[in-house]
């Protein structure tokens, strides 16, 4: 403000207040650079804290990728790792969606599973330099740190919540129990980094100020619903469920706020209308060809392969504190499916302080509405029928009103209630922001106070990591060239299935350059081309999964011989390889082997058996 001198202080009066003037004027701009830098740092010092976070979560997994493995789900460990090495092969101009690298000589359709391309694309500098393990530690370390990092943002910059509670907010959204569960191997549902693009560009459009020209208007909207396309685009490609789950929430959130609040929903209906329908047109003229692929395309599913009833979240769960905690018990693992889908685990102190924030800002309409959408997607989660500590009512819940609707039939309940996160976590970053900005000193520490204590009844102990065999150095050091070309088909001994996809890491270890029979994956193979995992073996595959269960070497019979050379002509296969070490019974499978195919040769920390290319 520029302080000016009255006249009668003569000439020096008026030159000292020139000279004061344009000081202050000079200082208004310094000051807020100064304040700029300052909140840039602060800013960085969030978002370092929250990726120091996730560095202390995974940090037995981080510290030796390629000897660890997550303890909880090493099996899907193994899946992961080899769509990785896959996604990698972008780069290469490897962009078939329905792969013959797995499941030769039938291949798997990558958009039935859960193959996150993007993520594989995006890591492929880790993978070619380190491997693909080493690409899995990072995107689970990462996936978890940058899903705070855009969630910060989000609450801090669009929705202008106080730093502090922005914070909270975000730590919540990427460590709460049920991310932390994901986290085991689920890098597809905890690749929620976009969710809060998506978020941003449905506010903006909502909220375009009503005074624009209609040139202005056009290109705010048509240009928010653009960015949206892309990002849903992408989304899809990084993990379709978070998607899904996504589009769920925000439009019951939609429809609650319209209730709530029917005057300013209806002020922001053309503009959000207007700009999801952009969003639309962009999204489905770049997913027609992959969706058709995914829907009708060869190895494709029409189903869902989890049974509703198994995968959904029993009431209890919700207050019950997760094993995965440090408050947790091992004994509540019976609630739930298994220790990837702990997606409630609240515990009571969490419950109370959400719910007592919720009723403390109830005349905040967006509030009450994210609310209802958390209400609404815990229902959901609940499955076809309620469970309640570990008992089935017989009382159904509202899933059951989705049953045999398309796609959402193939979902699994128990993932609606990770919706509950960001619901929460909005509730909390708000109360907090209240709180901070109140003139009550009671309330101005108490609030934080609560809600930090709640927070840390759920804190989470870092990811249990068990030490897993090395792959065979003929794959690690290129040996493998020597018997099958790139692209063609090499036989692990015993061929890996969903019980036990292990062998798996060995085209993951030679960047997917060959195929394999059989495997861990979605497909059609179930009654009446229903959704199985995996494929039914073939006879010799049963044969050595057999010796490899038992530790016997049964006599061989002629008619064994010619369904191995059969089967080796189905999987059109150029070799067959045993590991030496770390092969549980290999002397077993060796002679079993040897009886149906021959000597082998020992090269390096393996035996190959060779056959002529057809």
């Amino acid at each position: 403000m520029t302080t000016l001198s009255p006249p009668s202080e003569g000439s020096e009066g008026s030159d000292r207040a020139g000279h004061v003037a344009g000081l202050t004027d000079a200082a208004q701009p310094d000051a807020a650079a100064a304040a700029r830098r300052r909140s840039r740092w602060a800013d960085a010092a969030v978002c370092t804290g929250l990726t120091v976070i996730a560095v202390v979560l995974t940090h037995g997994l981080l510290a030796d990728p390629v000897g660890r493995a997550l303890a909880l789900n090493p099996h899907d460990q193994a899946l992961v790792e080899w769509f990785l090495a896959l996604g990698a092969r972008f780069w290469t101009g490897d962009l078939d969606l329905v792969t013959r690298l797995l499941n030769a000589p039938d291949g798997v359709n990558l958009l039935s599973n859960a193959s996150m391309l993007v993520l594989g694309a995006l890591l492929a500098p880790v993978t070619f330099l380190f491997g693909a393990p080493v690409s899995f530690a990072v995107g689970v370390a990462g996936n978890l740190a940058a899903t705070g990092i855009a969630w910060y943002l989000l609450l801090s910059r669009t929705l202008r919540l106080h730093r502090a509670g922005a914070a909270v907010g975000a730590a919540f959204c990427a460590y709460a129990p049920g991310m932390m569960s994901q986290a085991n191997a689920h890098l597809h549902v905890t690749s929620q980094w976009l969710v809060p693009v998506l978020v941003w560009g449905v506010l903006r459009l909502a909220g375009t100020p009503g005074g624009l020209t209609a040139r202005r208007w056009v290109r705010r909207v048509a240009g928010t619903g653009l960015l949206l396309g892309a990002v849903v685009s992408v989304q899809l490609f990084l993990g379709e469920e978070v998607l899904f789950l996504t589009a769920s929430t925000l439009a019951v959130f939609c429809l609650a706020y319209l209730l709530l609040a029917p005057r300013r929903a209806a002020r922001a209906a053309g503009p959000l209308v207007a700009g999801l329908t952009v969003c639309a047109v962009v999204a489905l003229a770049a997913l027609a060809y992959p969706l058709a692929v995914q829907f009708s395309g060869r190895q494709h599913v029409p189903n869902g392969p989890f049974a509703p009833d198994f995968f959904a979240a029993d009431l209890a769960g919700f207050w019950t504190p997760s094993p995965l905690s440090w408050f947790g018990s091992p004994d509540a693992a019976r609630l739930v499916s298994g220790p990837a889908e702990y997606n409630t685990f609240f515990g009571v102190p969490l419950l109370v302080v959400v719910a007592a924030a919720a009723v403390w800002l109830w005349r905040r309409p967006a509030v009450l509405a994210v609310m209802v959408a958390g209400l609404v997607m815990a229902g959901l989660a609940l499955g076809p029928y309620v469970a309640v500590n570990g008992v089935r009512t017989g009382q159904s819940g509202p899933y059951r009103l989705l049953h045999g609707v398309p796609v959402i039939d193939g979902a699994l309940p128990t993932r609606f209630a990770l919706a509950l996160v960001p619901v929460f976590a909005i509730v909390l970053a708000t109360a907090v922001d209240r709180a901070l900005h109140d003139p009550r000193r009671a309330v101005r520490v108490g609030v934080p106070v609560l809600v930090s204590l709640a927070l840390l009844s759920v804190a989470s102990k870092p990811l249990p990591v068990a030490e897993r065999a090395p792959v065979p150095r003929f794959f690690t050091e290129g040996h493998w060239r020597e018997c099958v070309r790139p692209g063609g088909v090499l036989v692990p001994v015993p061929l890996p299935s969903p019980a036990n996809p292990d062998k798996m890491r060995w085209p993951t270890a030679a960047g997917a350059a060959f195929a394999i029979p059989e495997g861990f994956f979605i497909g059609p193979y179930a009654a009446g081309g229903q959704a199985s995992i995996g494929i039914y073996s073939r006879p010799t595959s049963l044969l050595l999964n057999e010796v490899q269960r038992t530790g016997t070497a049964p006599t061989i019979t002629d008619a064994e011989r010619d369904r191995a050379r059969d089967d080796i002509a189905y999987w059109n296969a150029s070799c067959l390889v045993l590991a030496d070490r770390h092969q549980p019974h290999a002397a077993e499978l060796r002679t079993v082997l040897e009886a149906l195919y021959g000597p082998g040769r020992s090269v390096d920390d393996v035996t190959v058996w060779r056959f002529p290319a057809r």
